[in-house]
């Protein structure tokens, strides 16, 4: 009898302490394009380091994708599938112009790859084609997602609770908002430029 009372006990204890997830889906309206939303913290926890690289392409002229969001540590390969010399660079993330690196120019087929510790948004540029420009949004927590089209978004797995969630776009203001996470949650943004 006390053996059945504590494995019933035990089981009770663990249920209670198991963290239930949500998802927070919602829309960015005001403009146009993907925008990426994102979770700023979630207190107490850290987040390994992703071991799958991401690769933006330097191919016509451009940065393919234009837009990439990223958990912070991630790797990203910057590949050169065009058949001029490309390089890739940038003045700061999120201001801090400390945080500024400049991977240097290589030829087609070659790729240079770096490892973003920092959170915050990275405008990339090439110094031999100046037209050139595109963006790497450093989420500082593994919840994250671009917008569709549409501007709808969907962020899964969400830890229970009670955080700032953010929404960046290309040439608008951020917008961060309150967001108490709790099985299905709605969080709508409008951004303004």
């Amino acid at each position: 009898m006390k053996r059945i009372a504590l494995v019933t006990l035990t089981a009770m204890v663990a249920l209670t302490t198991v963290a239930h997830a949500g998802t927070i889906h919602g829309k960015v309206s005001g403009v146009s394009g993907v925008s990426v939303v994102y979770v700023e913290a979630v207190p107490g926890k850290t987040f390994p380091a992703p071991t799958q690289h991401i690769t933006i392409d330097q191919k016509g002229l451009m940065f393919v994708p234009h837009i990439v969001a990223v958990e912070q540590g991630t790797s990203v390969d910057f590949l050169n599938s065009d058949s001029v010399a490309h390089n890739v660079f940038w003045i700061s993330i999120s201001g801090n112009k400390k945080l500024g690196h400049n991977l240097g120019t290589w030829p087609k087929g070659q790729k240079q790859a770096f490892k973003f510790d920092n959170p915050g948004v990275v405008a990339l540029l090439c110094n031999v084609h100046p037209e050139m420009s595109a963006y790497v949004i450093v989420s500082p927590t593994p919840y994250f997602a671009e917008t569709d089209k549409s501007g709808g978004f969907k962020i899964e797995n969400v830890p229970d609770g009670a955080y700032t969630v953010t929404a960046w776009h290309e040439g608008a203001k951020n917008k961060s908002n309150p967001v108490k996470v709790a099985g299905d949650t709605s969080a709508d943004f409008t951004l303004t430029k």
